[in-house]
């Protein structure tokens, strides 16, 4: 697993009306850390988003709806890491800064990914790096 990743399995409660889950909490946070910006983003069968790193934004996703696979890449040290996420994996994923992270709908629907960051998105001072993960 790579530093800084981390995996919070989500505790979904169901019944007849649907379901609802706790994606995060501010006791998730690490002393120091807060939260920005919350945005939903939707990623199509087959495509992929992301394919960047930051190097002060921490960010947490969740996919509400669907299925896709988040596949994290250490730009210092090159450990790799996939993890399925969705409707068959229901988590919050914390991806600290240094840790490139693209994310590829892995169903036949697409998925809704809430993300949450740690600084608003400022086009001036983006904090976003391009990063080529080649098999993607």
């Amino acid at each position: 697993m790579i530093s800084g990743v981390q995996i919070n399995i989500l505790d979904v409660k169901r019944d007849e009306r649907g379901w609802l889950t706790e994606v995060l909490r501010c006791g998730h946070l690490t002393p120091g850390q807060q939260m920005a910006q919350l945005f939903v983003t939707v990623g199509n069968p087959g495509k992929t988003k992301g394919k960047h790193f930051h190097t002060r934004k921490t960010e947490w996703f969740c996919v509400t709806s669907g299925n896709a696979k988040l596949y994290l890449k250490d730009v210092r040290n090159h450990e790799e890491q996939v993890i399925p996420m969705g409707e068959s994996n229901m988590v919050t994923v914390m991806i600290p800064p240094h840790v490139a992270h693209a994310i590829t709908c892995s169903g036949t629907q697409p998925f809704y990914l809430l993300v949450v960051a740690s600084e608003e998105f400022n086009p001036k001072d983006a904090d976003t790096y391009r990063f080529d993960f080649p098999e993607l």
